[in-house]
């Protein structure tokens, strides 16, 4: 119920208005408006405030205006720029939670604690879920810790609320030096409907820690299992008896930014990114330095092609971090879809130097020479990649080498690193279908390529390539009327693609059906292939597949059959 209205709430407060021209007044210019919302949609934060504010200078007090001029200062990281909007909106009388979100951030940071009660008696919350919780950090602010837990037991009796309400009270107990208190907030927290999530998991972790059970801290990070750098630091730091200190929440200010990055995992896979970022944003802008909350905005913009802004967020992730590596690869992939792959190797490279003994930095090198049609130097960061992983190489690894030394023309290494990735992985239907049409097309182990295939298929019965592959298959082992009925089933599949196209012209030509033959490969000529294959196709198309064959030094299929 509470992640419904919220979703709804994003409607109203999104940065795409869903208002339209006709009901600003009549005094408000529409061309800055039109840009601003051509901005919004495409996800433009700056330019979208930039134009929702040249808007309001011909009508300064639109609510329309002003909430898209906030909600795009917020998205930018520029609360400072957005509070005169907010409090202008306040003014108007006008209802906006993205406004009321930057006011109780004002008040937040100033530790004016009774301004927020103000606005929320007020009417001038978030939503329900944010005004409790703000509520429990605002009392504990005023130094009211009874009224803070009273507030918080209200919050968890709320239907839909209680994990979020747990979670907040194990942390402001915390804070408040009762580390028993949070252990038995946090002990029972499956039972309770609390996730055990790793916001959670490092929380208990570190109450366990001052109160000098260490065993147990480490025991329930054992179980968590390693993969979060986060986690796997604490593990470490604790296995090695450094002092543990509480840092989770430290003062309100840090409650109320956990609060919205709470919120903005919620609401992650339920509402629009440029949503989801505004509480981001608002995390931030209360704990600047809080890595979780760096990262969650970085892939934000990263999705919605901010790549400046992503950049710039991902580099303020310390590198004493446990999640620098994490931020770096993220940065790194930012540069190379903002079309900077130098700036991006060189950032992976001095990743690899700072840390050699981490496989996803090889791969990530690996990846972006690849993209870079430098399959040599792909082959031999997947190398490394496979050396760091060893025994537990995955199949993948294998494959992206094969891969690279395919591209290279060395099949002798890319069949062993295919066949090495199916000794990880016997049933992994990109593979089977890589060998097994490479095998063809070299016209080797055809019956082995088939089966290879056949396997594929049945793996993944809809995917085109990989049924087109067995429809080729059949196609060189001479079973033509079986091979039309799979190419057939892959251009259906796969209908504009030119290899496939091509391949089913050629299928129709071996059963005598030239004019259908002919047609398919017009249309794959059209399709944009290779100039290569353009060449081969056109000759084709005036010669016939014949005659092409036999002037390549193969032999013609009208022979094949003459002499069956």
């Amino acid at each position: 119920m509470v992640i419904q209205r919220l979703r709804a709430l994003a409607i109203v407060t999104g940065l795409v208005a869903a208002t339209p021209v006709a009901a600003q007044t009549s005094h408000t210019e529409a061309g800055p408006y039109l840009a601003a919302r051509a901005a919004a949609a495409a996800q433009d934060y700056s330019a979208a405030a930039d134009w929702f504010q040249t808007a309001l200078g011909a009508d300064p007090r639109n609510p329309i205006l002003l909430e898209g001029a906030i909600a795009g200062l917020l998205a930018a990281g520029e609360v400072s720029e957005a509070l005169p909007l907010a409090q202008r909106m306040r003014e108007t009388g006008a209802a906006s939670q993205v406004a009321n979100m930057v006011l109780q951030l004002d008040a937040a940071e100033r530790g004016a604690w009774g301004e927020i009660f103000e606005l929320l008696e007020a009417d001038r919350g978030v939503g329900p879920l944010v005004d409790g919780l703000t509520r429990v950090w605002a009392r504990i602010g005023q130094g009211r810790m009874d009224q803070a837990l009273s507030a918080l037991d209200e919050v968890i009796e709320t239907p839909g609320l209680r994990g979020f309400g747990l979670y907040h009270k194990a942390l402001a107990l915390a804070s408040a030096g009762d580390f028993e208190g949070a252990d038995t907030v946090l002990a029972a927290a499956p039972e309770n409907g609390l996730p055990v999530s790793e916001p959670v998991l490092l929380a208990h972790a570190q109450v366990l820690s001052q109160l000098d059970r260490r065993d147990d801290a480490l025991a329930l990070l054992d179980e968590a299992g390693r993969g979060s750098p986060v986690l796997d630091a604490m593990r470490d730091k604790i296995a090695s008896g450094a002092p543990i200190d509480w840092d989770c929440v430290t003062a309100p200010a840090d409650g109320l930014s956990e609060l919205y990055i709470s919120v903005a995992g919620a609401l992650s896979n339920e509402v629009p990114d440029s949503y989801v970022l505004l509480y981001a944003r608002a995390a931030l802008e209360l704990d600047p330095d809080r890595v979780d909350g760096l990262l969650l905005a970085a892939g934000l913009l990263e999705r919605s092609q901010r790549h400046d802004l992503a950049q710039s967020v991902y580099e303020r992730v310390p590198a004493t971090h446990p999640a620098h590596v994490t931020a770096e690869l993220g940065r790194a992939e930012v540069l190379r879809r903002a079309g900077q792959p130098e700036r991006a190797l060189a950032v992976l490279e001095e990743l690899a130097r700072t840390a050699p003994g981490l496989a996803e930095v090889q791969v990530a090198l690996g990846d972006l020479r690849r993209s870079e049609s430098a399959p040599a130097e792909a082959e031999a960061a997947y190398g490394r990649a496979i050396d760091i992983a060893g025994a537990d190489a995955a199949w993948w690894l294998y494959y992206m080498r094969g891969v690279t030394r395919h591209a290279q023309d060395d099949w002798a290494g890319a069949e062993a690193d295919f066949r090495a990735a199916l000794e990880v992985d016997a049933d992994r239907a990109e593979v089977l279908n890589f060998l097994g049409y490479s095998l063809v097309e070299r016209g080797e182990k055809l019956e082995e390529a088939l089966e290879m295939i056949e396997r594929a298929v049945r793996a993944q019965p809809d995917n085109g390539a990989i049924v087109d592959s067995l429809g080729w298959a059949q196609f060189k082992l001479g079973h033509y009327r079986e091979a039309v009925d799979n190419l057939e089933r892959a251009a259906e599949l796969e209908p504009v693609d030119p290899i496939v196209n091509d391949h089913l012209g050629d299928g129709y030509w071996a059963v005598g059906r030239m004019t259908e033959a002919r047609f398919q490969w017009q249309r794959a000529l059209s399709f944009g292939p290779t100039p290569e294959n353009a060449e081969r196709l056109r000759r084709k198309l005036a010669e016939g597949l014949d005659a092409v064959l036999a002037s390549e030094g193969g032999t013609p299929l009208r022979q094949v059959a003459e002499h069956r």
